[in-house]
């Protein structure tokens, strides 16, 4: 069973609230998950400790059987040093093209 760490959206209109998970990739956004990891709410400061909560213990379960993270998800894992370089930014089209190919420049003038 292929299984993603994914936000699940939640919250009322203009208070969005958001729901860590651990759904089976195919399940829908809003459907049926295997276990709650944490929540994230945006609207709290950044300072704020409960603007991210995470039950590190479970995350740390499910990465150790093989479950991929989202690229918002994978920042919150960064920041609290669970997952630590998992930051990376993915793109498609033209701009991304170009973005790595700039990248692949620098690195080749610093070499």
């Amino acid at each position: 069973m292929a299984v993603r760490i994914r936000l699940a959206p939640g919250g009322a209109k203009k208070r969005p609230f958001y729901r860590i998970l651990a759904p089976d990739a195919r399940s829908p956004r809003d459907g049926r998950f295997l276990e709650r990891l944490g929540s994230y709410d945006p609207l709290l400061n950044s300072e704020d400790p409960k603007r991210v909560v995470l039950n590190e213990e479970r995350i740390r379960y499910w990465l150790g059987q093989g479950a991929q993270v989202t690229d918002r998800v994978a920042r919150f894992l960064d920041q609290a040093g669970i997952l630590p370089g998992a930051t990376r930014q993915r793109g498609t089209g033209k701009r991304a093209a170009a973005l790595a190919a700039k990248r692949a420049e620098a690195e080749q003038a610093a070499a």
